[in-house]
């Protein structure tokens, strides 16, 4: 793996919105719908995404600044070396004989016995899981956060669809019938690598419920609004109204007054485990029609005659 800087072509003193734009870029670039016949792009839509799975993490890349992970993310280990917190090497002592002094964690020959600083166990647990001294269990790779968006009618039928993972490879998603907006959906084994010995992280994906024309999502209940007539508002009538699995009659109580909300039982969003289906919540809207000299002459009649006042007592 490349540096990531070098990778996006941003200098290490880019802006968090520098790194963005450059990433952005290349994405659109590279993309394999775009590129379908260049295999070449798909690795390096694979490699910027990557590098700006470091650089666009403010954690990752104060990280990888300071040298503590590496270009792919994992835990650099320098090995036996000479500096603070390593391994010195070997001296030749009086006689030709090799002495080794060990310094953990900076401070000093001995430190490592006073509680404070770096146990070598550490590494080697991490390495060798429970080889090492204390025996602790091998690091789990992180987990990686996706999202993916759905229609309403997948996220109440069911179904399945693919996520875009962070290297270029796409996943097969299930959607489970009934989902809510929102919800995440855990895909084991699918997120980053672990060290040696460790298990890999899961997938996290969030699902997101589209936005729909008609209807608006309240946990399992639906709203809509429905546009009748002012004779229909006055008289009373049979109206079709939409619902999920298509139109249904809603009667229309004489007298009604536009805002006025009618409830539909279980034509909202379906649910399992036994429980009850939401309901959708049906809100009248009184349209009137174009310019009409007949209605203009009927309301100023009315005015005159039979004048009333809505927002009395506001």
């Amino acid at each position: 793996m490349r540096d990531p800087y070098d990778v996006l072509g941003v200098a290490k003193t880019a802006t968090a919105s520098e790194i963005k734009k450059a990433f952005r870029h290349l994405a659109k670039k590279y993309h394999p719908d775009q590129n379908k016949n260049d295999p070449k792009a798909k690795e390096k839509f694979a490699e910027a995404n990557s590098a700006y799975e470091i650089l666009g993490d403010e954690k990752k890349k104060a990280q990888f600044d300071r040298g503590e992970i590496d270009a792919e993310g994992k835990p650099r280990f320098e090995g036996f070396g000479a500096g603070p917190g390593g391994f010195p090497r070997g001296q030749r002592g009086p006689g030709g004989a090799e002495n080794y002094e060990f310094h953990f964690g900076g401070g000093g020959p001995g430190a490592a016995g006073q509680g404070a600083g770096f146990d070598p166990s550490d590494i080697f647990a991490d390495l060798f899981g429970a080889g090492g001294r204390r025996g602790r269990a091998p690091r789990r790779g992180e987990d990686i956060a996706l999202q993916v968006t759905v229609s309403l009618p997948e996220a109440v039928k069911g179904g399945h669809t693919r996520v875009l993972m962070p290297n270029g490879r796409t996943l097969e998603v299930a959607i489970p019938a009934g989902l809510e907006d929102g919800k995440q959906i855990r895909l084991r084994g699918q997120g980053h690598a672990a060290p040696p010995g460790g298990e890999p992280g899961d997938a996290i994906v969030t699902v997101k419920v589209a936005a729909h024309p008609l209807f608006m999502v309240s946990g399992r209940d639906l709203k809509l609004d429905l546009p009748i007539t002012f004779y229909e508002a006055v008289l009373g009538a049979k109206v079709a109204a939409p619902t999920l699995g298509g139109k249904v009659e809603l009667t229309v109580p004489a007298g009604s007054n536009g805002g006025r909300v009618l409830r539909l039982r279980g034509k909202g969003l379906p649910a399992g485990d036994g429980k009850a289906a939401g309901d959708l919540y049906v809100t009248l809207k009184i349209v009137l029609p174009d310019a009409d000299p007949e209605l203009e002459a009927f309301a100023q009649k009315w005015r005159g005659g039979k004048p009333y006042d809505p927002r009395k007592g506001m």
